[in-house]
């Protein structure tokens, strides 16, 4: 995914993503599935410069547009690209089991976020599968106790925590919402029941999938069984937060309900706080819906109102914001609309207009809410802090500035795709350059000059990539000087927060380039600063000063270390450092620089450290039963490693202290494989994989090396001399495309 032509047939699809009972699911774990192989494990982002990320009040952001489960490799929609800012990340759906698809799994991982399923209980079904959730999976034929002791509860099986602790961990996700949205008929006893449940779930699941992993309870039925929305954490609704991760308020609550929540929490005694893990108050999420239904201030672009009134500094409470795909379903059938538009009205709820100084127009309170003093229009980001992605130390950082949507594909530079509706796969967004995108901060470098540094735009472009569906562009505007030195200004571009650790050695590559007016002589270099002044001390080594690739793009290679007394990883920026020279400084002109990859990781320890190379050594092809086409089916692979050709040993003697040779314990890691097809010439003559046909992107089924063939992506005229190839070419998870004589292919002869 992407894939070639529309219409594409399910089997090329995620895997029962949903149950719609617990019986299905049951069904399912039964055939032992394997667990997803392509999913990114989730890596938890570091404390920078000594301060826990979400010490403070944090977000969890609710999913839900459309019901779910509506990305096409076929068409433009929704997707979640505010990651930098969000601690915990529900796929919500109204199904029993709810499970994240691979894409959105891997997406939220690369930043450091946690992703959760849904276990939900609605409208009378609910209420048996309910009861069946604490008492176990019912038994084949007739068995059962022979005497039930009188005076004590239902039994509780803990077979379904323990089969949703294993799904989890077989579809590579890190927990749910535990939503019951119908009334317990079995009063106390099915309620203490279910926290007991609850308590059961929290340790298969830290067991399962690990100690970060969370379930989080849904504030609706009470402890007597009822269906009553309490809208704020109190004694009705406590016994099911004490043994669950983390508390998720409704969202029908007035403006005084946080405060009473806060203060209700800090009366608990802390023995039952800390029993069985500590709790604070940051694990109380105030639900917010963006659609308004009853959310104080009407949601929509016055959701700012709800959130002002959880006050995340003072009180510490969290926000759980609901239904964040309001943005393109409330305007989806408007005349005119269309994805950039949607784009638009995103960017605004969550970061604000284009232009800052641009007026929101917020709409008024619903009927009977108070109409609290809040000003001016405050984007949804205001209020959280921006964190950066894993430590590229732990996980290697990769983005080509890509939203998860585009119109064409483009490998090194050349289109291979051009669609006509688009496509969506969310496994390939990453980082938009969170100090880039959506307003560039440009400085003077070194800050020497007093003039005000040039005006900056940022944009996503879908025309132009070198590789995936978009770059990243900056277009700066120079105004004219008439400073004595100002035939050579040099401006400081951060592009993108890391998290660093002292005294590791880095590589970065940044592929890139740039146009301008012919007065202008532009100089480009790739640098690291620390965001906090007199912290530590960077130092930048070039690795290669530049290197001219296809197309007018150029890759800038650097290693770069921080040196610092302390330990914690410190809070850093990447960026470009511009220089440019005019013959008139006095005259206005334009620069504008594509970004369209960027990579960074641990250096090699020593030049003498042996790498290997990945390769895919081999390819199979399985044709399909369930289709006429003889080229519908299944495409495997293989992935190896190779080392360079050791031309002698080192060692001197049998007692030289030197090993003979030091290896990089890496297996090989891609972000994705391109397939492609051509066919084979009758002359014998071998095909040239340069003029091979794209036809598609793995990353839609969370499988490793593994492609279904479509008959719909296939050209019409494929085949015409009876035998095809079928060509396999891996991205790493550094950005680099596999050369061909590294990548593989497999001969099928049609029927």
């Amino acid at each position: 995914m992407p894939l070639r032509g529309s219409n594409h047939s399910p089997l090329v699809s995620d895997e029962a993503p949903y149950f719609k009972t617990l019986a299905d699911l049951d069904e399912w774990m039964d055939k032992g599935r394997p667990r997803l192989n392509a999913i990114l494990p989730y890596h938890p982002r570091n404390p920078v410069n000594g301060v826990v990320s979400g010490s403070k009040g944090k977000l969890l952001v609710c999913h839900d547009y459309k019901g779910g489960y509506t990305e096409r490799p076929d068409a433009l929609a929704y997707t979640f690209n505010f990651w930098s800012y969000c601690d915990t990340f529900i796929y919500f759906a109204h199904h029993r089991v709810s499970v994240p698809p691979s894409g959105w799994i891997t997406a939220a991982h690369r930043q450091g976020v946690k992703i959760l399923g849904t276990l939900i209980f609605e409208h009378a079904e609910g209420e048996v599968d309910a009861l069946r959730l604490l008492v176990g999976r019912p038994p084949h034929g007739s068995t059962g106790m022979s005497n039930l002791p009188p005076n004590v509860s239902l039994p509780l099986s803990p077979h379904y925590a323990h089969t949703l602790a294993s799904l989890a961990r077989q579809r590579g996700f890190d927990g749910y919402l535990l939503n019951f949205e119908t009334p317990l008929r079995g009063g106390i006893e099915q309620t203490r029941a279910l926290a007991a449940w609850i308590a059961i779930l929290e340790q298969e699941l830290k067991r399962e999938v690990g100690t970060y992993a969370q379930a989080i309870w849904y504030d609706s039925v009470i402890v007597t069984g009822q269906l009553k929305w309490q809208d704020r954490l109190n004694s009705l609704n406590l016994p099911f937060f004490l043994p669950s991760s983390a508390f998720f308020t409704n969202y029908a609550w007035p403006p005084h309900y946080p405060s009473l929540t806060a203060q209700y929490f800090l009366s608990i005694d802390s023995a039952h706080l800390t029993n069985p893990h500590p709790k604070v108050l940051n694990d109380i999420y105030v639900g917010i819906d963006v659609w308004g239904r009853g959310s104080h201030g009407g949601g929509g672009f016055a959701s700012y109102k709800a959130i002002q009134h959880v006050d995340l500094e003072y009180l510490g409470l969290s926000v759980a914001l609901f239904g964040p795909g309001w943005t393109w379903e409330s305007e989806q059938d408007r005349p005119g609309w269309s994805w950039d538009v949607w784009w638009a009205y995103e960017r605004t709820l969550w970061i604000g207009p284009e232009d800052a100084d641009d007026v929101v127009t917020v709409p008024e309170p619903p009927e009977g809410q108070p109409n609290c003093p809040h000003g001016n229009f405050l984007p949804i980001s205001t209020f959280f802090s921006k964190l950066p992605p894993p430590n590229p130390a732990n996980l290697t950082f990769f983005t080509s500035f890509s939203p998860g949507v585009g119109r064409s594909w483009f490998v090194k530079g050349v289109k291979v795709l051009e669609t006509q509706n688009g496509w969506t796969d969310v496994d390939k967004s990453s980082s938009l350059g969170d100090l880039l995108w959506p307003r560039p901060k440009l400085s003077w470098e070194h800050g020497e000059r007093e003039e005000t540094p040039p005006r900056a735009q940022s944009i996503l472009d879908m025309k132009d990539a070198w590789i995936g569906g978009n770059l990243l562009r900056v277009s700066i505007s120079v105004q004219g000087s008439d400073a004595e030195d100002a035939f050579f200004r040099c401006l400081w571009l951060p592009i993108q927060s890391i998290a660093v650790t002292p005294h590791k050695t880095y590589e970065m590559h940044l592929v890139y380039k740039a146009e301008t007016q012919q007065s202008i002589e532009l100089d480009v270099g790739l640098s690291v600063k620390e965001l906090h002044d007199n912290i530590g001390n960077v130092e930048i080594i070039s690795l290669e000063s530049s290197t001219e690739l296809t197309g007018g793009w150029t890759k800038l290679s650097i290693e770069f270390r921080l040196e610092a007394e302390v330990r914690a990883d410190i809070l850093s920026a990447v960026g470009l450092v511009i220089g440019f020279a005019q013959d008139d400084p006095t005259e206005p002109s334009n620069v504008s620089i594509s970004l369209g990859a960027l990579s960074i990781y641990l250096a090699r320890p020593s030049p003498t450290v042996s790498i290997p190379w990945p390769i895919l050594p081999w390819a199979h092809f399985e044709r399909s039963s369930l289709s006429t086409s003889s080229l519908a089916g299944v495409l495997v692979w293989g992935v190896s490693s190779v080392f360079p050709i050791m031309t002698g040993l080192s060692i001197q003697s049998p007692e030289d202290p030197q090993p003979a040779w030091t290896l990089e314990s890496t297996t090989p890691a891609f972000l994705y494989f391109n397939v492609y097809i051509q066919t084979i010439p009758l002359d014998g003559r071998l095909p040239n994989p340069d003029e091979a046909i794209f036809i598609g992107s793995t990353g839609l089924d969370g499988r490793k090396n593994r492609f279904h063939v479509d008959a719909t992506s296939l050209p019409a005229d494929i085949g015409s001399s009876g035998h095809v190839r079928f060509l396999v070419q891996g991205i790493t998870d550094r950005g680099t495309v596999l050369p061909w004589e590294r990548c593989t292919f497999v001969d099928v002869t049609l029927h």
